[in-house]
């Protein structure tokens, strides 16, 4: 692993634990070079998930994507990086087929965002259901009330 300070790639590890609920192994690390110490993260590596998208196209599951706009949903509020990251991996673990459809996903990070932040379900939701007045706004929180 390269030191993210001097970039020499001689290092020690001075502590592992496990992370994110047993779905990745942190480490705590000391650069033998010039003292600087860092956290690496390490998980299994799962076979490449394609996405199919609402045009037919097809892409590679990149987590990040799924990472940025529940962190653009959650702007403001109340909701921390690692329940982000817990939603994120929640989301992931349910994946478990080579290809999954974009409104799946959309599908699943909406069920996570209403179980941590009505607020930021809404969020989220407006954008991937294209709200395009008041009235949506109004049935998606009627929605969320009923329940």
């Amino acid at each position: 692993m390269k030191c993210p300070k001097c970039g020499k790639d001689d290092d020690k590890v001075l502590d592992s634990r496990s992370a994110r609920d047993g779905v990745a192994i942190r480490r705590r690390r000391e650069c033998l070079s010039c003292g600087s110490r860092f956290t690496t993260y390490e998980e299994i590596e799962r076979d490449e998930v394609m996405v199919i998208k609402r045009d037919g196209s097809r892409q590679p599951f990149q987590r990040a994507k799924i990472e940025c706009a529940i962190e653009h949903a959650c702007g403001k509020r109340p909701v921390s990086k690692d329940q982000i990251k817990s939603m994120i991996d929640n989301i992931v673990a349910k994946l478990d087929s080579e290809e999954v459809k974009a409104d799946r996903i959309a599908e699943l990070v909406m069920e996570e965002l209403h179980r941590v932040d009505e607020v930021a379900y809404i969020r989220f939701a407006s954008v991937y259901r294209q709200f395009t007045d008041v009235a949506q706004f109004l049935s998606a929180i009627t929605e969320i009330v009923r329940k």
